[in-house]
């Protein structure tokens, strides 16, 4: 079975926020790497996202994307 992926506009409906929010926490240290980067921007396994937003404190607005 594939992974669920999403890309930077499925981790602002996830998160509740802005595009620009989730291209600074990307840019952190402790933020997932991406499962890939392509010419429409990095892309991230769902789950890895979650659990990143749980371990950190962060509410997940959107749980089944």
């Amino acid at each position: 079975m594939a992974p669920d992926l999403v890309g930077t506009t499925e981790i602002c409906t996830m998160l509740g926020v802005s595009r620009q929010r989730v291209t600074q926490r990307a840019a952190t240290a402790t933020f997932p790497e991406p499962l890939a980067r392509l010419a429409a921007g990095p892309i991230w396994e769902r789950e890895v996202v979650e659990a990143w937003a749980r371990r950190t404190g962060r509410r997940i607005v959107d749980e089944n994307g």
